[in-house]
């Protein structure tokens, strides 16, 4: 399975991708669209949209997705078999105020 993931460095629905990735032990290519313009202008041709974490699995992209819809899909699809762990990142959340205020302490980038 290839899997490319377009997504923040710091965000919480990113986070949420991530932490699927992870739980299932896919291997994915973790693509950052604040820091690198044309990784953000490829997810918006890819995806037909600007909303971010956007995942493309085996060249089906799944756009502006939490990381609990990620799974869902992949579940459903019988690309993964369900997983006994769990996450302690929260799969289907925004930032916390907390991580909010942290970002706002350094530049983001928007295109």
């Amino acid at each position: 399975m290839k899997i490319k993931a377009y997504l923040k460095p710091q965000c919480g629905w990113s986070n949420g991708v991530r932490a699927v990735m992870e739980k299932h032990g896919l291997e994915y290519e973790d693509i950052d669209i604040i820091n690198n313009r044309e990784s953000y202008a490829e997810m918006v041709a890819r995806s037909g949209q600007p909303l971010s974490p956007c995942v493309e699995v085996d060249g089906i992209m799944l756009a502006d997705v939490s990381g609990e819809e990620v799974e869902n899909y992949l579940l459903s699809n019988e690309l993964i078999k369900p997983a006994g762990s769990s996450s302690d990142v929260p799969l289907d959340k925004g930032c916390s105020d907390e991580e909010h205020e942290q970002m706002q302490s350094k530049p983001i980038r928007f295109f």
